[in-house]
């Protein structure tokens, strides 16, 4: 029964891995390059990578990753979910991959996946309060990003709502439509509220069994 579900979750986990690929092809195969300055592809695609490294490591009872980046990487797919489905109301639609729309999987499938995991299958009791702080580092770098591709790049799209030229990809960001005050209020405004869905994270690490329903061999620290 443990070697069934050790197999279990290996195939649950590269199952995710798989979706957060397949969903951003069009962004590392370099069909749509633009699309690598949203904030959905950059998340999958990490989750896709740290996903089947530890799918190979529950199924090889090798190094799982550290938990302060699988925790890290929770907090971002989470937030790419909610605001996808809560706040910009993206509704699936085409390419397809097997039959499945990419945007429900980089939307919805892979979000939920990475919740379940979370919740199911990593071991608890391994956050510190400072991670929901650490991990907010990635939203001012990614912000960075977009701001300087805009500057030297303006009509590199990806573009949204009527301006498909914008190398703005949300209307939330697109400091030429909302100024650079708006922007300051956003990005504060978005901070805290991913600092609090951190905390929760942290908090509902602390508070779930130390022991994961499989675990493994070595766990990362």
């Amino acid at each position: 029964m443990r070697i069934f579900k050790q197999f279990f979750v290996a195939v649950f986990r590269l199952a995710v891995a798989f979706f957060a690929i397949a969903g951003t092809y069009e962004a590392w195969t370099g069909a749509i390059p633009s699309k690598w300055v949203f904030f959905t592809i950059q998340s999958n695609i990490a989750v896709g990578i740290v996903f089947a490294w530890a799918g190979l490591a529950t199924l090889l009872r090798g190094v799982q990753p550290p938990a302060w980046l699988k925790g890290c990487l929770t907090l971002y797919i989470l937030i790419t979910g909610l605001v996808a489905n809560f706040i910009l109301h993206i509704q699936a639609g085409a390419p397809y991959v097997l039959g499945i729309s990419t945007t429900l999987m980089v939307h919805a499938i892979v979000p939920i996946g990475a919740a379940i995991d979370f919740l199911l299958f990593d071991s608890h009791r391994r956050f510190k309060w400072h991670y929901a702080f650490s991990w907010l580092i990635y939203f001012p770098l990614y912000l960075g990003f977009v701001l300087l591709r805009a500057n030297f790049y303006p009509n590199s799209g990806p573009g949204h709502d009527n301006l498909p030229k914008s190398p703005y990809p949300y209307n939330f960001i697109d400091v030429q439509q909302i100024g650079w005050a708006q922007l300051g209020i956003n990005i504060v405004i978005y901070l805290a509220a991913f600092l609090v869905l951190g905390l929760i994270i942290v908090g509902l690490d602390r508070a779930l069994p130390a022991k994961a329903l499989v675990s493994t061999a070595r766990t990362g620290r």
